[in-house]
């Protein structure tokens, strides 16, 4: 059996992303003020996302997202754009807001490249759900998500799948060794949606 696809978003250092969250903070981001933001920016999923989305979807096949991003910019995207299923379980970093709805900070320990294994495992109690099943597709974009599946029980079998976007001389090889496919650029889901065509 089939049990869930594992995506994990673009990632930085964990320096980057503590100076990130605390320039958020000091901007007095507002809550109600998200959706706006996320529908007048120019951020994109990749092509084929619908297809991705719906078809997992109606398989009733989770989709966890692992990211070292904002949680809520991205459940708002993807809400937008219409695939927030019910099958779809975000982990990430979230904001926490005060009382007015102004960002005071964020919520739980920072999850960034180093330490996704960490809220991998934290979402346990998630994994538990999926006790009967055992195939997972995993897709990633850098070499730390190669373990974000390690808290699933029962696995038979893990086809990784990574996309190399950046510094593709030095990281070549490091993927070729680590990942099962390796796509180079590609900024569409066009193998991943073959692949779930031919299997489902």
């Amino acid at each position: 059996m089939f049990s869930g696809v594992y995506v994990f978003l673009n990632n930085n250092y964990l320096y980057r992303w503590t100076k990130a969250h605390n320039l958020l903070i000091e901007q007095g981001i507002r809550k109600e003020k998200l959706a706006a933001v996320v529908r007048e920016s120019d951020v994109t999923l990749r092509d084929g996302y619908e297809l991705f989305f719906d078809k997992l979807n109606e398989r009733n096949i989770p989709v966890f997202i692992f990211s070292a991003g904002i949680g809520d910019v991205l459940e708002e995207v993807i809400t937008q754009v219409g695939v927030f299923h019910s099958n779809v379980k975000v982990v990430s970093n979230f904001m926490d807001f005060d009382e007015k709805g102004v960002l005071k900070g964020f919520k739980g320990e920072l999850i960034h490249v180093y330490n996704k294994r960490d809220g991998a495992l934290r979402s346990s109690e998630y994994f538990d759900k999926l006790k009967d099943n055992c195939n997972i597709i995993l897709l990633g974009d850098s070499l730390g998500d190669l373990n974000m599946a390690d808290g699933v029980q029962n696995t038979e079998s893990i086809l990784k799948i990574g996309f190399l976007n950046d510094k593709v001389e030095e990281s070549l090889e490091k993927y070729m060794d680590s990942y099962d496919i390796v796509l180079v650029g590609e900024e569409t889901l066009d193998l991943v949606n073959a692949i779930l065509q031919k299997i489902l």
